[in-house]
């Protein structure tokens, strides 16, 4: 019988960024920055893949907008838009009304419950998001996050026989390549990613064939908080695996109620409320409620693993 590698007592808190922690897109900071119309943008992004297929060049849609930026940076549009820049626009979003206070809020509450405490139960906060890596890592709320799955960009390749060259200093280039990428499908390959452990131990890779008992992670004490139907995919493996999914909207600048009702309604997802994680909001108690749910049940299933431990004989 293997070693067990974890105790399995993480709860992981999953969150979408774009409406679920900010209440619109990130990439508003750069448009200002640059003085770019949004609508412009974003309705020549719509038509790429089409102006794509027509040339015999498949894109992904997903994958759309990330290749604009960089044709808006080759153009000279975003001049100088380097991934240090991404991350001080970062500083600029502004998060949903609740956070970060929200992920602080977590932590007190399963510290408050004794039995969670002896069982060492503890609650971590990932994003898994189609967005910008740079910018969620120079956003208010980065600091309060246990890892970040996001696209992001190089400034300039390596190039060959770079392992004979000597180390050259960063010039601090405008960003040209995507180096890693996210979108609707590879959301759960990072879901699998922490319930693996791949993000804690790098010798563990996300296709490693490993027993269940052996994930740091388990899918059921994972929940799921987003607002899209690019989340679509994450929803069924959790609900599937008797993990918890929360869709949430916003009522501005963009109100997604809709979106997400129709969500709820197709059975995608378990709760529905408001991105206002506020104490006492819809959000906030959902949330805490599901959390403390996972805990006891990790405490039940503890305490069902030592009540399967047999007894020694006794003394006649």
């Amino acid at each position: 019988m293997p070693v067990p590698l974890y105790t399995q007592t993480v709860i992981a808190c999953i969150w979408d960024f774009d409406r679920t922690l900010i209440p619109d897109n990130m990439q508003g900071p750069i448009f200002d920055e640059y003085g770019v119309d949004p609508a412009v943008f974003w309705g020549e992004v719509d038509g790429l893949v089409e102006y794509h297929r027509t040339r015999g060049e498949l894109v992904a849609p997903e994958m759309a907008y990330l290749l604009h930026i960089l044709a808006y940076v080759e153009a000279g549009i975003f001049d100088g838009l380097t991934n240090e820049k991404l991350r001080k626009l970062g500083a600029e979003l502004t998060p949903c009304p609740g956070i970060p206070e929200f992920f602080a809020a977590t932590k007190q509450r399963v510290a408050s419950v004794p039995e969670f405490v002896r069982e060492g139960i503890t609650v971590e906060h990932y994003v898994v998001s189609t967005g910008l890596r740079p910018m969620i890592e120079g956003s208010p709320i980065a600091p309060h996050l246990d890892g970040i799955w996001a696209n992001n960009f190089v400034e300039a390749s390596a190039g060959p026989g770079f392992r004979d060259k000597l180390p050259v200093a960063d010039k601090g280039e405008a960003i040209k390549y995507l180096s890693y990428s996210i979108d609707n499908t590879s959301k759960s390959r990072a879901v699998f990613e922490i319930n693996k452990g791949v993000n804690k131990s790098r010798q563990v890779d996300v296709n490693a064939r490993m027993d269940e008992s052996q994930r740091r992670v388990p899918l059921r004490n994972m929940i799921y908080i987003a607002d899209g139907p690019s989340d679509v995919p994450v929803f069924s493996i959790l609900n599937q695996a008797g993990g918890k999914t929360l869709g949430v909207y916003v009522p501005e600048p963009r109100p997604n109620y809709r979106q997400v009702k129709q969500l709820s309604e197709q059975g995608r997802i378990q709760g529905l409320a408001e991105a206002d994680y506020g104490e006492g909001k819809g959000a906030y108690l959902w949330l805490m409620d599901s959390i403390e749910q996972i805990g006891y049940e990790i405490v039940e299933n503890r305490r069902q693993a030592f009540a399967a431990i047999p007894n020694p004989p006794g003394h006649t």
